[in-house]
């Protein structure tokens, strides 16, 4: 499971984020990135975060730690700002909190002509199997950290979790939007990179990762009970990875045609 922590200090709203995310402390004396749960679209954008981050870092990709962050609702009292003191009161209880990168540097589209070609195809084809729409070259959402490139904010993808509808069939389709993947320039090796990673991705994998979900984020009505609900994220993914793998030959056309 992820591990926990509680928060100490509200340090710094990020503005540049639509749902205010902001830089807290936490009891273990680290810093982190927090995603708040009472933020305008909900619990669902910290499940993605959730599922996505942690399905990075088991396949190796570069992405921070994240970690359950317990928040008290006079964590904000102290800030002047009114939206800051409702969201925080708003997200009482258990949150998401990314490890802060202090010093990292955004990414910046003219470097893809010195990425290294495998590392880019397997970020877009990860993309692309979690329907990321956030990687673009207006909001890259990528860092430089240590001379490593570092993969954040996930809140995005999965989107298909708004409605649920139909999403069986939606889990085999493409995903046109990978054709602004920031990335797909260099991400040469695609093909390469496709067999390995699908086998990679067990069922078993899938159900350790959408265990780490808290129970009181997936209170969906939809649903008839909790287990239900993590077993619908299970076979979504699951059907994505069924060959022939409809995203992945989508990516490969998109960047033909770059």
């Amino acid at each position: 499971m992820l591990r926990r922590v509680t928060a100490t200090r509200y340090v710094a709203p990020l503005r540049e984020g639509g749902s205010l995310p902001a830089i807290v402390e936490a009891d273990d004396d680290g810093l982190y990135v927090v995603k708040f749960r009472g933020a305008g679209q909900g619990p669902k954008v910290l499940v993605a975060e959730l599922i996505c981050g942690e399905l990075a870092r088991a396949l190796g990709l570069p992405a921070p730690e994240l970690v359950l962050i317990e928040v008290d609702p006079a964590l904000g009292r102290n800030e002047p700002d009114g939206e800051i003191q409702d969201l925080v009161t708003a997200s009482a209880g258990l949150n998401l909190a990314v490890d802060f990168l202090p010093g990292a540097l955004a990414f910046d589209p003219i470097a893809i002509r010195t990425l290294n070609r495998e590392l880019a195809s397997l970020i877009v084809w990860f993309d692309a199997f979690i329907t990321n729409v956030d990687r673009t070259p207006r909001n890259t959402n990528l860092l430089w950290w240590h001379r490593r490139l570092f993969l954040i904010d996930h809140g995005a993808a999965l989107y298909m979790h708004y409605t649920w509808h139909d999403y069986q069939s939606r889990a085999r389709m493409p995903f046109s939007q990978i054709r602004e993947h920031v990335l797909l320039p260099a991400a040469t090796e695609l093909a390469t990179v496709d067999e390995t990673l699908a086998r990679q991705i067990t069922r078993d994998l899938l159900w350790e990762i959408v265990a780490k979900v808290p129970d009181e984020w997936l209170a969906d009505p939809r649903f008839p009970s909790v287990k239900a609900h993590r077993a619908a994220y299970v076979e979504y993914l699951s059907l994505r990875l069924a060959a022939p793998r409809a995203f992945v030959q989508e990516a490969i056309d998109a960047r033909e045609r770059l």
